[in-house]
């Protein structure tokens, strides 16, 4: 199926996996789309904590749809060019963690480094979980072991909170 072949949702669908198209990026796309992800990022972190992860809870499950969907369209399976997951995973990187830019520059390069090295169990979700559900759940991970240090580093004033 081609790309004009598609219907107006499977061309949302698509959009939305792409982050917007940022992973069509040639290089680094899954860098490239957490970088786009940081605007809509700093617009969530203005709510309330309960409303800031509930969107991120309907992000993550939406995604599973979303990037399952997204494969089947372009017959692949975590197709580089898909970066939902990478949206996700920076936001939950980011619960209740005050905005400053050392703070967003800690988080996203720890999201990073845990996506791309892939440590335990991150490695264990990656091979052996497929679907939606593999796609996402990596970068679930990543989001939650990349949380847990920045706040251990906020906590330790490591780096300063704004």
């Amino acid at each position: 199926m081609s790309k004009s072949n598609y219907s107006f949702i499977e061309k949302l669908i698509l959009f939305l996996a792409t982050g917007f198209c940022s992973g069509h990026a040639p290089k680094a796309p899954g860098t490239v789309g957490t970088i786009v992800a940081i605007l809509p990022l700093l617009l969530l972190q203005q709510l309330p904590l309960i409303p800031y992860l509930s969107i991120v809870l309907l992000a993550c499950i939406a995604g599973v749809y979303i990037c399952d969907k997204a494969d089947k369209l372009l017959k692949t399976h975590d197709n580089k060019a898909i970066v939902w997951d990478e949206f996700c995973g920076l936001w939950i990187t980011f619960i209740a963690i005050p905005t400053g830019w050392m703070t967003l520059l800690a988080g996203f390069i720890l999201f990073r480094l845990f996506d791309i090295l892939k440590p335990w169990p991150i490695s264990i979700a990656d091979r052996k979980v497929t679907g939606g559900i593999g796609v996402m759940l990596d970068d679930i991970i990543a989001g939650l072991l990349a949380l847990a240090v920045l706040h251990g580093l906020l906590f330790y004033n490591l780096i300063p909170a704004n």
